[in-house]
């Protein structure tokens, strides 16, 4: 490894302007979430625009981030991670002041290649900054409770903004952040790279691009429209087929770009697991929670942001609590039982209704954000300790892939699944017209936007029918998650068996 500044005292530094660009990443993800049904009553796209408009963001950036983590470790990964900053004021600007529904899919997507070059830059220098491992745990830790943090800032900004000014002044936030970071990381961070980085292979690179978009274009399509359909087939077995060929050409090659041998440890591949389902469960919580505040209660936006702090401060206490619950517990211990504290925070949530049941909401955000953070930052801890510091740009590529993928997935199964339901319990009203009907099952914002456009003998039973239809829908999501973040909880329990990764192997990889 070349010797950088990385290794001087100046390391928490160098994690504070990590964390500052960090912010700009995440505060854009979730100040979406409380802006969604003003951008639907402004821009009036469909249901499958509006899931778009949150999930085109992690479906560009994921197939983006193993090409990005390769550059940074060739080129430099300050390098990169300025790249990814300029790319994302553009994109901030250009969301902020779309016209259409369309034009705001774009300026997402733009800014999903912003975060790909961010990201995994973060994630590296810290892996070559802090070679201490009980150090790096507590970085991490700091990492990710900035994450939560930023999380946290997101539906508060968004919430005051919306009320305050118009939904594109969500974006415009990145702006003065990026003025903020950008000369104190000119000024403190210093270049990092592989002393022998993998050669680039361009086929490699396009393979795993691909193939990681095709699975997750193809199950998002399957989610929404049924795994046989023939879209969301194609997706998947051109996915599969391509991700394949790359795990292939990178066993076959002597010097490969990605060690796909990584997956063969079982450590590693639950951590993996954990990270995907972390992000699922909470990002579909924050967004979904998010529009039964506003739609079924009435809240406004900032009140809706208010409800859902109590999810984000406690997320944050977990990232800064989590190395000593890790030290304590060891990796096993620390994420199964998160993972069945975050399924067992979820069941109170099938009791919620139409009414403002607050106190049956708060307790359980505190748990599920808690137990959720802990268990991601000891999933963090096994992923970026596996390699030297020469292969983090790979390592924390497939990370944040996993980051990405549990995010857009999150939205897309746990809002199809949403949707399906909300659309078959709608029931028709005496008095509205079957196209006024067909309208109302697109979404709950889409019927209310409708109710208000007819006499209140026709709107109120709709309103009624349509949040009563909504919460069906919240719950049978509600119970997906709490089945498939449960199931990953005893798996890792399980297939960990009694090794414990941060008592019994010690971090020797490359150091």
């Amino acid at each position: 490894m070349v010797e950088t500044k990385a290794s001087a005292p100046n390391r928490w530094a160098i994690l504070f302007v990590l964390c500052a660009a960090l912010m700009v990443v995440v505060v854009d993800v979730t100040v979406l979430h409380v802006a969604a049904p003003a951008i639907s009553a402004d821009l009036s796209p469909t249901a499958i625009q509006l899931l778009w408009i949150i999930d085109v963001y992690p479906l560009v950036a994921a197939p983006l981030l193993l090409a990005s983590g390769v550059a940074g470790d060739r080129l430099g990964r300050r390098k990169v991670l300025f790249w990814g900053l300029a790319v994302f004021g553009i994109a901030s600007v250009a969301a902020a002041f779309a016209p259409s529904a369309p034009a705001l899919i774009a300026a997402r997507a733009l800014l999903g290649v912003g975060g790909a070059l961010i990201m995994p830059a973060t994630m590296s220098i810290i892996r070559d900054a802090f070679r201490d491992r009980d150090e790096r745990v507590r970085a991490v830790g700091i990492w990710s409770a900035v994450s939560a943090g930023g999380a946290a800032l997101g539906p508060l900004l968004g919430g005051f903004l919306v009320e305050h000014f118009w939904w594109g002044s969500v974006f415009l936030i990145n702006i003065p952040i990026l003025i903020i970071v950008v000369p104190f990381a000119i000024k403190v961070l210093p270049e990092s790279r592989a002393e022998e980085p993998p050669p680039w292979n361009t086929s490699a690179v396009v393979l795993a691009g691909v193939g990681i978009l095709g699975l997750a274009f193809g199950f998002k399509e399957g989610a929404r429209h049924g795994f046989f359909e023939p879209t969301a087939l194609a997706g998947m077995m051109v996915g599969a087929t391509c991700l394949s060929a790359f795990a292939r050409g990178q066993l076959r090659s002597a010097d490969p770009i990605l060690n796909v041998r990584l997956f063969a440890r079982r450590e590693f591949a639950v951590a993996i697991a954990c990270v995907f389902m972390t992000m699922f469960g909470l990002v579909g919580i924050e967004f979904f929670g998010a529009q039964y505040l506003q739609l079924v209660l009435g809240l406004s936006p900032l009140e809706a942001a208010l409800r859902l702090l109590p999810l984000m401060s406690s997320t944050r206490a977990g990232g800064l609590l989590a190395a000593r619950v890790l030290k304590r517990l060891g990796t096993r211990q620390t994420i199964a039982i998160g993972l069945a504290a975050t399924a067992l925070g979820l069941v109170p949530m099938l009791l919620l209704g139409v009414e403002d049941q607050y106190w049956l909401l708060w307790p359980p955000f505190l748990l599920i954000g808690f137990a959720l953070e802990v268990a991601l930052v000891a999933a963090n801890d096994v992923i970026i300790s596996s390699v030297p510091a020469d292969e983090a740009g790979g390592v924390s590529a497939i990370e944040e892939t996993s980051y990405e993928l549990g995010s857009g997935f999150g939205v897309a199964v746990l809002g199809s699944i949403l949707a399906a339901a909300y659309s078959a319990s709608v029931k028709p009203i005496e008095g509205v017209s079957a196209v006024g009907m067909d309208n109302a099952r697109e979404s709950l914002s889409r019927a209310v936007e409708i109710s208000d456009t007819m006499p209140s003998s026709m709107a109120e039973p709709l309103l009624a029918g349509s949040r009563a239809a909504f919460m069906s829908g919240y719950h049978t999501m509600i119970l997906v998650s709490i089945a498939l973040i449960g199931v990953t909880a005893v798996v890792s329990a399980l297939i960990l068996g009694g090794q414990d990764h941060r008592r019994l192997s010690p971090d020797t990889a490359g150091e």
